[in-house]
């Protein structure tokens, strides 16, 4: 083992991270570390806030320099070096110095592909205007950012509605930009359903980002410099476009020696890290996972598993005994929008029903602290389960306050293999500063079993919006805030009225009950269950959760 020559193909997060825990494993190695980039360890994820300026200055986004690198770990690292072609009979990787033209060959025992994944660029027309941009390393936020500061951009184009074009979008409107999103698909937020997509979207439009969905775009006018975006509905002005359609990992160059790609497109794995190629390892954006649910290949880029798996690759190409391993991972997920946070972990429950599960979900309002301790937030929370099991299968938590926090323990239980029950159990810490004393998780986990024993029928947005003409929608809000927003067509009978005016209804048709946030409907509810209604649902969330048409 001693001396023997690791080279890892790629820096960044996963990169290096193997490299710092091969070494600290066993520092006799000879480990070394080629990229083509020129920064080895960035927070990529902060890339954005460089752009709205948050991120002050350009040299906060480096975690390391390889001089940094190379005395705290004793790892090679080598910049600007390209591998270009792989010599797996004999063990010697080939790579080009990029800032000379000179090639040179580096021989290893074992190998490492951290090549990470590269933006996805639609091909259409005036990609390769000036002033187009993806954001993916840190050149790109700080030529994006010398532009916005040197120039006089009005008007922006973000192609893409995922985290990084939301929060690049946010902090260009920040810088004075009037920014237009557009997104292919029906919303924001892909991954997310549809009701809380929704809730992120409306509120992003209510700050100001002009927000296009359904919509496709065709090509980039201009001549030297962009002028504008074509979609397949009209033309829009801009002096900057930011593509951020998703990316792709890269791993041709692994395909080449043999490597097995998997079906997401990211190179094959076992749960070591190692590929199908013994002594040859991936970790990182290149390589794919496993869904913790599903137990079916995933592909999740993002920082915090490509650090798993730096670590667990390190620890198993070292050959210790106690072998660790990634049994998978949930997707878990978190972003802020100007002052709305939102929260994802496991599968949506469009994504559920995909995978053949029969789901049930609620979504539930609740505050983030008490409700008489300062500075409290709403908060959503869509709890998602299986209805024969009762197993979670995840959740989605948006609002201006704390989400992080009920995600994180959610996204806890289901690596657990928890049910709705053992949610309702959790014994969570509480003080009114941190929690209301019921937190909204276990509030969530309540409502839900509330449905799934049959002690209440709820309804969710969507399926009321896709229903609405066939339902009584009654309002049972007083009449002042009825006026500030209800949904079209419904009929207002206050709460307190219910059973004297319980008459003008037809108790024949179905009736959903809509308040504020759910509760006083619930209320309203069992009134109407006492008076012989038969079939009555609940609005989950009420008016504060319903994301549409409204009067």
């Amino acid at each position: 083992m001693h001396n023997e020559k690791i080279l890892v193909i790629g820096a960044v997060a996963a990169g290096t991270k193997t490299a710092a825990k091969l070494k600290r494993e066993n520092p006799s190695l000879n480990v070394t570390v080629i990229t083509r980039d020129e920064y080895i360890s960035y927070a990529g994820c902060g890339l954005p806030y460089y752009v709205g300026g948050i991120i002050e200055e350009k040299g906060e986004l480096v975690v390391k320099t390889p001089e940094d690198f190379k005395l705290i770990t004793g790892v090679d690292v080598l910049i600007k070096h390209e591998a270009i072609d792989i010599d797996r009979e004999n063990k010697i990787v080939k790579a080009k110095v990029l800032t000379t033209g000179e090639i040179k060959n580096f021989e290893y025992d074992k190998l490492v592909f951290a090549t990470g994944a590269s933006p996805f660029i639609p091909p259409i027309k005036g990609v390769d205007l000036k002033g187009v941009f993806s954001l993916r390393k840190v050149e790109d936020a700080i030529a994006i950012r010398d532009l916005v500061e040197s120039e006089k951009i009005n008007k922006a184009v973000v192609i893409g509605g995922g985290f990084i074009g939301l929060e690049t979008a946010e902090n260009l409107f920040e810088k004075g930009v009037e920014v237009t999103l557009l997104e292919l698909a029906p919303h924001i937020l892909p991954g997310f359903d549809e009701e809380v997509a929704l809730y992120a979207q409306n509120y992003l439009i209510e700050k100001g980002i002009n927000i296009l969905t359904g919509e496709k775009a065709v090509g980039i006018k201009g001549h030297d410099k962009v002028e504008g975006v074509t979609t397949d509905k009209r033309e829009l002005d801009a002096d900057l476009v930011i593509m951020s359609v998703g990316v792709r990992a890269n791993v041709e160059i692994a395909k080449n020696i043999g490597v097995e790609i998997g079906t997401t497109g990211a190179i094959k794995v076992n749960e070591n890290m190692e590929t199908n190629i013994p002594g040859v390892y991936a970790v990182g954006d290149c390589a794919e996972s496993t869904n913790l649910i599903t137990g079916k290949p995933a592909w999740y880029p993002m920082g915090s598993t490509a650090n798993k798996m730096g670590r667990i690759a390190g620890i198993n190409i070292n050959g210790s005994t106690e072998k660790d391993f990634l049994s998978g991972v949930l997707g878990t997920t978190v972003v802020k929008l100007f002052g709305l946070n939102a929260a994802k972990t496991g599968l949506s429950e469009m994504a559920a029903k995909k995978e053949g599960y029969d789901t049930i979900s609620v979504l539930v309002p609740g505050n983030d602290k008490a409700h008489y301790y300062p500075g409290y937030r709403m908060i959503l929370t869509k709890l998602i389960a299986d209805k024969n099991t009762h197993r979670v299968l995840g959740a989605q938590v948006i609002g201006e306050g704390v989400v992080d926090k009920p995600i994180d323990i959610i996204a806890t239980a289901i690596t657990l293999g928890a049910k709705v029950e053992d949610l309702e159990k959790l014994d969570l810490a509480y003080a009114p500063p941190f929690s209301m004393a019921m937190s909204t998780t276990i509030l969530a986990a309540n409502v839900l079993l509330n449905k799934l024993s049959g002690r209440i029928e709820s309804i969710s947005p969507v399926e009321l919006k896709e229903r609405r003409n066939e339902v009584t929608i009654l309002d049972i809000r007083d009449e002042a805030s009825h006026m500030i927003r209800s949904i079209p067509d419904s009929v207002n009978i206050y709460s307190e009225e219910l059973y004297m005016r319980g008459n003008e209804l037809d108790k024949g048709k179905e009736t959903v009950l809509v308040c504020k946030i759910g509760k006083n409907a619930y209320l309203s509810y069992i009134k109407l269950k006492e008076m012989g209604f038969k079939n009555i649902k609940v609005l989950e969330g009420g008016m504060t959760a319903y994301p549409y048409e409204t009067i």
